[in-house]
């Protein structure tokens, strides 16, 4: 389950934020998930209390914003929006695209307590 690091990532990411703006915790976080990131919420979910207990992040509200995922074709330059790494352009049916929305993960923002 590769989620439990990656909420151990977003928590060294809030502490170290933290430690910048002198702040003893973090009320809330938004995070940005791209739908093709590979990351399950539910094993998201199940990580995250283990990850954030006895840090800046506890108690604090989690929001996500998912990305829906866009990709332009290599043989034509179409873009269109992609459901799976496998889907073909509409257009012309290549299979070469560039997925270039959809495989984010980033802390948006953080509403600390001074």
């Amino acid at each position: 389950m590769h989620e439990l690091s990656i909420a151990l990532g977003i928590v060294k990411i809030a502490e170290e934020e933290s430690r910048k703006a002198a702040a003893t915790k973090v009320n809330s976080i938004e995070l940005e998930i791209g739908i093709m990131s590979g990351i399950e919420l539910d094993s998201l979910d199940f990580a995250w209390p283990v990850a954030v207990k006895d840090t800046v992040l506890e108690g604090a509200h989690r929001e996500i914003d998912w990305i829906e995922a866009k990709a332009r074709c290599a043989e034509c330059q179409f873009e269109f929006d992609v459901e799976n790494s496998f889907d073909t352009c509409p257009r012309c049916k290549s299979y070469f695209k560039d997925i270039y929305k959809g495989k984010e993960l980033r802390v948006k923002s953080l509403e600390i307590e001074n």
